[in-house]
């Protein structure tokens, strides 16, 4: 469980390493989702299946915001690390909590008294409005947990270690599933019950995280004068983290385009829409994990000033992006039909066949993902702003487009199609910045070593 340096040793065999506890975990947290939907369909019903997946865009544009930023904290974090600079590395941990503390009051603040207006502007369902309302005020609500929990993950991520965050998440996701069955099941909670037990499961987690981070990592613990901390050292995590938090925001905003559309569809769109979306988000978890840790690799090397080990890292990662991406499409070909039809308690055969539309659409567009997610992960852990930016104002407005005018002429397939249409434009603009990046630093580096 010691903190891990990424500055020396195979780029190659370094990042498999750290992304596989990290692969894990996102699958054990993708569990938090896939158990919801999934005890929610065969207990609840369909409708209710529904009425979560209306809800998720709105969760990950609030949601999201909060944690980019927070986890754009934890890149200085980083950096700091592989600079071997403690003291910094320390107060970066306490600037991280305060500006996570504010920035999530706000958004909490700003998100739980607008729940039934919004849903009504995304003109959800009336059959299933009652339930998404519930389901996205208690969400809301438990911001919190889910934010700190990740902070203090990302934290240890920072310092190199990738398998203690994973302990913690198996917890919390089983946790989760033994408290949806109790509320559920026993407490005849309904879709409250399933939003309750996220939360509480996210929370216990983020305190036990929080408290083993400070125990076991003698780095991080805190001392008095940790907290005097200048505004600039400030400035310098908002500097990432908050143009992450509004890319990540602006990401959302196709999102919340796609469902706008998708919920003019009907419940059993929306139903099959939320079903293939888990699916297709629990068989990706390898490419979330390969960038997370494209994240940490890059912002420790850059703090360490070893611009040829990133290059080096970013050609390894491509090579696993197409390895992994090929793996994806064989699980969903074979696989894909019956993992959608664990959600249904009754066989509904019009969702699993639009279910499995948007699985073969998709997962034809992974390598792109891939890429998309490789180069952004590499520009964010060196500090790059711009061109993640940009990406994801590239992709909203692809997004968006392809959903209204596909989803107009081609209906349901083209909502399907919304998605890849904007990892490649997103993809494309995020190749290009990398290339600039690179040119940018190793002539810093240049001018900086002596004649």
């Amino acid at each position: 469980m010691a903190q891990k340096d990424l500055t020396k040793g195979n780029p190659l065999k370094l990042i498999l390493l750290f992304m596989l506890p990290m692969l894990i975990g996102n699958v054990f947290q993708q569990l938090y989702s896939f158990f919801d939907a999934l005890i929610v369909g065969r207990t609840i019903g369909i409708d209710a299946l529904g009425a979560v997946g209306a809800t998720q865009p709105m969760i990950f544009l609030v949601i999201s915001f909060v944690f980019a930023s927070t986890q754009g904290f934890t890149i200085v974090t980083a950096q700091k690390f592989g600079a071997k600079d403690f003291e910094m590395l320390r107060k970066s941990v306490v600037a991280g909590f305060i500006l996570s503390f504010f920035l999530t009051a706000i958004m909490t603040s700003i998100s739980t008294p607008f729940t039934k207006t919004v849903l009504t502007l995304l003109r959800t369902p009336e059959d299933i409005f009652s339930m998404s309302e519930s389901y996205l005020f208690i969400m809301f609500i438990g911001i919190f947990a889910t934010v700190f929990y990740n902070l203090s993950s990302n934290i240890i991520r920072a310092l190199g270690d990738s398998k203690t965050p994973l302990y913690f998440l198996i917890f919390a996701s089983f946790l989760n599933i033994f408290l949806d069955l109790l509320f559920i099941l026993k407490f005849n909670m309904g879709i409250k019950g399933a939003a309750i037990a996220t939360v509480l499961s996210q929370g216990v987690s983020s305190i036990f995280c929080i408290t083993f981070m400070f125990l076991k990592f003698p780095v991080v613990r805190i001392k008095k004068e940790d907290f005097k901390i200048p505004f600039d050292f400030y400035y310098e995590h908002l500097r990432i983290g908050i143009p992450m938090g509004f890319q990540m925001s602006v990401l959302s905003l196709g999102i919340v385009a796609v469902q706008y559309v998708l919920n003019g569809l009907g419940s059993i769109a929306v139903a099959s829409f939320t079903t293939a979306v888990r699916v297709d988000q629990l068989v990706s978890q390898s490419l979330l994990a390969l960038g997370a840790a494209m994240a940490t690799f890059t912002a420790q090397n850059f703090g360490a000033k070893k611009m040829s080990r990133i290059k080096e890292g970013a050609k390894s990662a491509v090579y696993i992006v197409l390895f992994i991406s090929l793996m994806c499409v064989i699980v969903l070909s074979l696989f894909g039909e019956n993992i959608v039809r664990l959600f249904m308690d009754e066989i509904n055969l019009e969702v699993i066949k639009l279910a499995k539309q948007y699985l073969n659409i998709i997962m034809v567009f992974f390598f792109f993902l891939g890429l998309l997610l490789v180069y952004r992960n590499i520009l964010q852990g060196m500090g790059s702003v711009i061109a993640p930016l940009l990406s994801g104002v590239a992709e909203l407005i692809t997004r968006a487009l392809a959903a209204f005018t596909l989803g107009k002429t081609l209906g349901y397939i083209g909502i399907c199609l919304a998605s890849p249409i904007a990892w490649i434009s997103g993809a494309i603009v995020l190749y290009v910045g990398y290339k600039i990046s690179l040119i940018k630093n190793y002539k810093k580096l240049k001018n900086k070593s002596p004649a």
